[in-house]
């Protein structure tokens, strides 16, 4: 500190040099008449604190929820009125937050390289704020599109995660209430924590009929 510094300096003096500087001006100058002592000015109030000039906190911005459950809607309200929508071939990666962190590392590195969907049943403890914040800080600067799908579970018959579903060019899957009602012959299913490319390949060679649709997406993954 600044208090402490000058303290320092003035210790740092010979003893004695400043009374005797001062009995020698006094005998140089002669006898010196008292002069009045002028009042002491009264002490400065306090400033107050300059809030403007301290350090502010980095704003980081936030995150409209409500937008973000509206978009969950219309897209599930569009997908169900445009089968436009549904043009494939699509590879789909059914994950839970509750997997291990490694695991849902890797499959979202692969899913962003490979041009995947990741599809979640529901909010983590019900809060989408939560779920929010936990994607976040999973996703990071990954390019991907995740979503929370509940009625995806029930078309593909998904029991396990991580499963990856290839879905066929020019399919749309019907909707339904509950149970495996997406075309068997449409779409090929691996379940288990597998990377994306092993899940292709073991497609590839047990369903030659899906052989453009594996091509394509294992392509992306070797680039």
């Amino acid at each position: 500190m600044w208090g402490t510094e000058a303290a320092a300096g003035a210790a740092r003096q010979p003893r004695g040099c400043g009374r005797a500087a001062m009995v020698l001006l006094m005998l140089l100058a002669g006898p010196v008449a008292a002069q009045p002592t002028a009042p002491a000015p009264p002490p400065a109030p306090p400033s107050a604190p300059n809030l403007v000039a301290l350090p502010q906190p980095l704003a980081r911005p936030s995150v409209d929820l409500e937008a973000l459950a509206r978009g969950y809607a219309s897209r599930a309200e569009a997908q169900a009125a445009d089968p436009g929508l549904h043009a494939g071939p699509e590879l789909i990666v059914f994950v839970s937050l509750s997997m291990p962190r490694p695991s849902l590392e890797r499959v979202l590195d692969q899913a962003a390289q490979a041009g995947a969907r990741v599809v979640l049943r529901g909010f983590v403890q019900g809060s989408l704020r939560q779920t929010v914040t936990q994607l976040q800080a999973l996703i990071g600067p990954r390019r991907i599109a995740v979503q929370i799908d509940p009625p995806a579970f029930d078309r593909f018959g998904i029991t396990q995660v991580p499963s990856v579903v290839l879905v066929r060019d020019g399919t749309r899957p019907p909707p339904c209430a509950a149970g495996h009602c997406a075309p068997p012959g449409e779409h090929l299913r691996v379940a288990g924590d597998v990377s994306l490319d092993y899940a292709l390949a073991h497609m590839q060679r047990t369903a030659p009929g899906f052989q453009a649709e594996t091509a394509r997406f294992l392509a992306r993954l070797q680039r």
